[in-house]
């Protein structure tokens, strides 16, 4: 079959993404697709893969994602900002509430970050500290800067799911060969924590500051977590270590994101969503394979103006 996609990124998270709102493709065809779109030695590659799909009596249209692993996830903040400028430009709407796998979002159009991007508003949450609903087993049911005895490391982490479970621990400094160790010990989706795990490393600098690198569950090392970040948002200001209800810039290695955590648990993140190019391709689901890729527009300015923001910050 021939798709026909978007490719987008939300601080350097990318993904092609499809309008589904008609497709006749169940939930396996998805994670094939994903497979053979997400593949980094494909034609596309990408983080994972967005839809577009139908709303339902609360919400004007709906999202799902998969990642390279065929997997679906709860949500993806960052994917959530491109969904969303999708939806809007499909209803001629800027702003809406979208349905996810497992909760909703409320997502705006909003003021530039800078000169040439397009922003978007979303608030998500409230974060839950109930690790057992993972589930987190072996371990208490409440995390907060205390140590996961299961896992390959002595430090304090805070398990927070926004919806999607992650991990949060704050460093002086990113070693990423310890994320990744921990990382890959979630992946390995052990007894004790059989659904996986993002995992976050994350520097405070200074008060209103933070950056976070984090190990994505059926990723990977990622450049950005859009989840992660509002994950690591909302433990910042749990532990102390910035104020609830303080305008935050993240940063990351794909770019930034403004943040504010509430103490009603809720985040908002003010981020990019990032047209590069648009096209469409051939996938054999069932094969998970990616075919004949014909390129038809590239957003060269879009693309510079995002450029910018990474240099400058």
């Amino acid at each position: 079959m021939r798709l026909r996609f978007v490719k987008c990124h939300g601080s350097g998270n990318d993904f092609p993404l499809i309008d589904a709102r008609d497709a006749a493709l169940d939930g396996t065809d998805w994670a094939g697709v994903a497979c053979a779109l997400a593949d980094r030695a494909g034609p596309v590659g990408g983080d994972g893969l967005l839809l577009l799909t139908r709303g339902d009596e609360r919400a004007a249209f709906g999202m799902r994602m998969f990642n390279s692993d065929g997997s679906e996830a709860e949500t993806c903040l960052n994917g959530l900002r491109c969904v969303a400028r999708a939806g809007f430009a499909a209803m001629g709407l800027e702003r809406a509430t979208v349905r996810l796998k497992t909760s909703y979002a409320e997502v705006a159009r909003a003021e530039a970050l800078a000169p040439g991007v397009y922003t978007v508003a979303e608030t998500a949450g409230p974060a839950s500290l109930d690790a057992a609903a993972w589930p987190l087993r072996d371990t208490p049911a409440r995390i907060v800067e205390a140590r996961v005895p299961p896992l390959p490391s002595e430090r304090a982490f805070t398990a927070v799911a926004m919806p999607n479970p992650h991990l949060v621990t704050f460093v002086d400094a990113v070693d990423e060969a310890e994320l990744v160790a921990v990382g890959q010990a979630c992946e390995a989706a052990p007894a004790w924590l059989p659904n996986r795990a993002n995992v976050s490393f994350v520097e405070v600098r200074g008060d209103d500051r933070l950056f976070v690198r984090t190990f994505e569950r059926g990723v990977g090392l990622t450049d950005s977590c859009g989840s992660a970040m509002a994950a690591s948002t909302y433990a910042a200001g749990l532990t102390g270590r910035v104020a609830f209800d303080r305008s935050l810039t993240v940063y990351n290695r794909g770019g930034l994101v403004r943040a504010r955590a509430g103490v009603d648990a809720m985040v908002t993140l003010h981020g990019n969503a990032t047209w590069e190019w648009e096209g469409s391709v051939t996938v054999d689901p069932a094969r998970g394979v990616a075919g004949e890729l014909v390129v038809e527009r590239h957003a060269a300015d879009e693309i510079t103006a995002w450029a910018r923001v990474v240099e400058a910050a």
